[in-house]
């Protein structure tokens, strides 16, 4: 009987030297693994995925982000910086108003990716 941590191993042990080389060949650097890392630290919290959300259909000011998502000004405040310093947002001052947008159309195609694979895997 097969234990149920065995069942993903292979059952014998048997080496590619081809493949393993062509991996190796195109693995990612360091450098991007850590910052790819970081990236999806930052997209672990579900109120960063929301103001993210709301930030995909318009830009919006502190004050109506907090509104929409029922957040206090302060704790929006701390996950925007967040999601500043991951460049994932980008913010302008109009006045006394301090106003938010994705930071590019990368953010977009990321959220709807991770949508689209998600969706697609509750339909199986």
């Amino acid at each position: 009987m097969v234990k149920e941590t065995e069942k993903d191993l292979c059952e014998e042990r048997c080496i590619h030297p081809q493949t393993i080389c062509l991996v190796r060949q195109n693995m990612l650097d360091e450098g991007t693994i850590y910052d790819l890392s970081e990236m999806f630290k930052v997209l672990s919290e579900p109120s960063r995925i929301r103001i993210l959300h709301a930030l995909s259909r318009q830009e919006l000011c502190v004050c109506d982000l907090a509104d929409a998502l029922g957040m206090n000004q302060s704790a929006i405040s701390h996950q925007l910086r967040i999601l500043r310093n991951a460049r994932l947002v980008k913010f302008r001052r109009e006045g006394k108003e301090a106003w938010y947008s994705l930071d590019d159309e990368h953010v977009i195609t990321l959220m709807c990716q991770g949508i689209e694979h998600i969706s697609h895997g509750r339909e199986k």
